[in-house]
């Protein structure tokens, strides 16, 4: 074997060698790089990004209650049906209702006739004073019936309108877009006053409550562009930070049977923070996704930088 050869032989080895020390520290220092850019990342969104897997779709419940009582004859709707403003609902048996407004017309017209009757008597009595062919006294007191007959008139008047009004609302129609929800009336129903028998959820009306922890509020403003994950969907719903609660319950200011505040002597050193309600503002939502409300909701915000005080 030649010289040179003797020398070449050895380098390959050392390579291979040097190599294989070298391969797990690089592979070492890019689980550190690939671990500080998730630590990095997690560190944003738990602490640089205010977020709470704790939100709640949230929505109004009208409620739809008769003015008038009477038995259910109409009931167009099923559960769950989507129905628009001015849908009819419910008709409760009008029949009574229009015996109703047929008196009061009756009625109207005879207070009429009778007002009418009375104010020419009263007329013809004032022109007689002039003649002293009737005393002032008794002028006074046709001017009085009148004044009576009038009165009665405009009272007849008031029972007719109203009578037409509980006519009108033998037909309940719904104020709101919205789904019919829990329908447990049923046709041949009695309807009282009052009480609750259709509800509807407000289509227009869905928002995102999220309850976040009082130690992240400083970073929560209105306005602040959110992003909103709900429990049974994967797409991201995009929102903005309508406005934050004032208010919240506070047991310890529950005052006691001689009004003054009951408090709490347990005392712990773990403290845990209150929970905040932030209304969310729901943007356009993706294609497929259907808002109900009591929907389990995470909610991340990104918070806007803001200037600094002068």
């Amino acid at each position: 074997m030649s010289r040179e050869a003797l020398f070449r032989e050895p380098v390959p080895h050392d390579a291979a060698k040097v190599r294989a020390r070298l391969t797990p520290v690089l592979i070492t220092l890019v689980v550190v790089a690939v671990a500080a850019v998730l630590g990095w990342a997690m560190w944003r969104i738990y602490f640089a990004s205010p977020w709470t897997r704790d939100g709640a779709v949230r929505a109004y419940v009208v409620t739809i209650a008769p003015e008038i009582a009477g038995r259910i004859v109409e009931l167009p709707i099923v559960d769950n049906q989507f129905v628009r403003k001015g849908d009819l609902l419910m008709v409760i048996d009008p029949t009574d209702y229009k015996i109703a407004v047929a008196r009061s017309e009756a009625a109207m017209r005879q207070a009429q006739i009778n007002a009418d009757k009375v104010a020419q008597e009263e007329k013809r009595r004032r022109k007689l004073v002039e003649f002293n062919a009737v005393s002032t006294e008794e002028a006074q007191v046709f001017g009085s019936n009148a004044l009576a007959a009038q009165a009665e008139y405009q009272q007849a008047v008031s029972n007719l309108n109203q009578a037409r009004v509980n006519l009108q609302r033998t037909q309940i129609r719904s104020p709101v877009n919205g789904w019919v929800t829990n329908l447990l009336a049923q046709r041949d129903d009695f309807a009282a006053i009052g009480e609750n028998e259709i509800s509807l959820v407000d289509a227009d009306s869905f928002w995102i409550d999220g309850y976040f922890e009082e130690t992240k509020l400083s970073s929560i403003h209105e306005g602040d562009p959110a992003r909103i994950k709900l429990m049974g969907y994967k797409q991201v719903i995009p929102g903005r930070v309508g406005s934050i609660s004032r208010g919240i319950s506070v047991a310890n200011a529950q005052p006691n049977r001689q009004g003054v505040a009951t408090v709490n002597p347990i005392f712990t050193w773990v403290r845990l923070a209150q929970r905040i309600p932030v209304r969310i503002e729901i943007g356009q939502l993706p294609e497929g996704v259907v808002l109900v409300a009591g929907m389990t909701a995470t909610v991340e915000i990104d918070p806007r930088p803001r200037p600094a005080p002068k």
